[in-house]
């Protein structure tokens, strides 16, 4: 496949089928996002890939956190800015969850954010290229400690996650913004 056409087939899921993926195909994945840029090099990242039943314990901790927020200011922002239940629901299904973790280094957010991003968007992208499925998640945001203490990584910093598997969905691009909306000519 051409990557610009991957580029353009790749597609957020949200449903996926009940086919396990191999140890190589996730190995690949992860070979894709070990190669991609990182500033200064650094490549501060670790990759966790998750199944079954911590997978499933992560997502219970987001749906448990959601049910006990209070009414309150956590409550309103908790809600308002995710799609939490959905989502830990979506975690559920797909066979495979790659959680991104980072050393914690005030110095290095921004870069290594930036570098984290390119990562799993190589990893996006190989697994739409591979016929997969891919759902990159930020709803962990609102449980990263309590997720990261989970998995045995207490001392780093949970970033991101990102639902793997065999889609059983072919949605339609998003609507875009048109080049010139966002292209500027100086």
């Amino acid at each position: 496949m051409e990557l610009k056409e991957t580029i353009k087939k790749r597609r957020s899921i949200r449903k996926f089928k009940n086919t396990d993926i191999s140890k190589e195909i996730i190995e690949d994945l992860i070979e894709c996002a070990r190669i991609a840029p990182s500033a200064k090099n650094r490549q501060n990242w670790k990759f966790l890939i998750v199944k079954e039943n911590t997978k499933n314990e992560i997502a219970d901790i987001m749906l448990e956190k959601e049910k006990k927020s209070k009414v309150s200011l956590e409550r309103k922002i908790y809600n308002a800015n995710s799609s939490v239940k959905a989502t830990a629901n979506i975690m559920k299904e797909a066979p495979i969850l790659i959680l991104v973790l980072k050393q914690y280094e005030n110095n290095w957010t921004i870069g290594d954010s930036l570098s984290i991003g390119g990562a799993i968007e190589h990893i996006c992208l190989r697994a739409t290229d591979l016929g997969l499925g891919s759902l990159w998640i930020r709803d962990i945001v609102y449980t990263q400690k309590e997720i990261a203490e989970l998995v045995g990584h207490k001392d780093m910093e949970l970033i991101s996650a990102i639902s793997i598997g065999y889609p059983n969905e072919n949605p339609r691009q998003r609507p875009r913004k048109k080049l010139n909306e966002i292209l500027e000519w100086l």
